[in-house]
């Protein structure tokens, strides 16, 4: 009886044991998944505002997104995600994550904002697996190349200047890596010309 008694003892210890560990391991679980997504979001925003200055816009931009149909111009074959950006109630921005295709080593994934009338706020790269040291410039950390898209549009350049300067465009490139800046010059270009082409529904929004 008393051998009985000491495993009954021992068995609910374990129990309560295994109670806690899993109400602690729950907790901490949801504790930590919060503090991603507000890291996550906190980044969104962080990058957002690089590219599209917070006096642009006064909504809750992250929770302001639409999902737009595949389009060649985006560079994607699945749904690309905008944020739609207002200022008193009027959108002031469309902020795209489009794909810049045929990168040297493979698609490159831009940030471009461009704002109700067509000219393009700013445009960062999200993720790239350029080789470093050449196609990697495209990246802010690495030269202020990504910069000079800022206030350009389908009119500033011409259309014909949407190139790099060895193709006869307005757009340098790297020494000895032309593929890629070429790409993310056709990509912003394409995205100003998905913009141009749905202008009318996106700022219906």
């Amino acid at each position: 009886m008393e051998l009985i008694a000491s495993i009954r003892r021992n068995a609910i210890g374990l129990g309560i044991f295994a109670v806690l560990t899993a109400g602690l391991i729950a907790i901490t679980h949801q504790v930590t998944e919060s503090t991603i997504k507000e890291n996550i979001i906190q980044a969104q925003i962080d990058a957002f505002n690089e590219i599209l200055p917070k006096n642009r816009y006064d909504n809750d931009l992250p929770n302001s997104m639409i999902e737009l149909a595949p389009d060649p111009l985006l560079g994607s074959p699945d749904p690309i995600t905008a944020f739609i950006a207002k200022k008193d109630s009027q959108v002031s921005a469309i902020i795209f994550e489009t794909v810049a295709p045929q990168g040297y080593n493979g698609n490159l994934n831009l940030l471009v904002s461009i704002d109700r009338n067509g000219v393009v706020t700013g445009t960062r790269v999200i993720s790239h697996k350029e080789t470093p040291g050449l196609g990697d410039k495209v990246d802010l950390k690495k030269s202020n190349w990504i910069l000079s898209f800022a206030n350009t549009s389908l009119r500033s350049p011409e259309q014909d200047k949407w190139h790099v300067k060895k193709d006869g465009g307005d757009f340098d490139q790297f020494t000895g890596a032309t593929i890629t800046p070429r790409a993310i010059v056709r990509a912003v270009k394409n995205t100003l010309m998905y913009f141009d082409k749905n202008q009318a529904e996106l700022l219906s929004h």
